[in-house]
């Protein structure tokens, strides 16, 4: 069973800067993806980014491409999303989560997740 600890969200002005983190624990001893995803109000869950193992395999939203990085350090148990030049269309709560299953892209391949942090980016 692994869980996740989303911080790092906040209030931040369009154009601004947050860096996510997520803290990972428990059955974390194994190969597994780790990704992000996002729920504003009223919408679906959307992807935001993913990360393999070895943090060599990066995925990006299109909505994000350019603007988020992904990284991970295992060492830490630990996963980063820095976010820059944000956009009020990015306001959403952030979830953190963890799979073992290839098509990342997908939140129902996620069996673990985090509690969220919300992200809030005024114009």
């Amino acid at each position: 069973q692994v869980q996740l600890v989303e911080s790092g969200g906040g209030l931040v002005q369009a154009g601004g800067s947050l860096r996510l983190s997520c803290a990972a624990s428990g059955g974390t001893d194994s190969n597994y993806r780790m990704g992000w995803f996002r729920q504003g109000p009223g919408k679906k869950r959307e992807f935001v980014a993913a990360i393999s193992w070895g943090g060599e395999t990066k995925y990006y939203g299109d909505s994000v491409k350019g603007r988020f990085t992904f990284s991970r350090d295992n060492a830490k148990n630990a996963v980063y999303l820095q976010m820059n030049n944000l956009k009020p269309e990015d306001t959403a709560v952030y979830y953190c989560a963890a799979t073992r299953v290839a098509v990342v892209t997908d939140p129902s391949n996620y069996p673990w997740w985090g509690q969220g942090t919300q992200v809030t980016v005024s114009s």
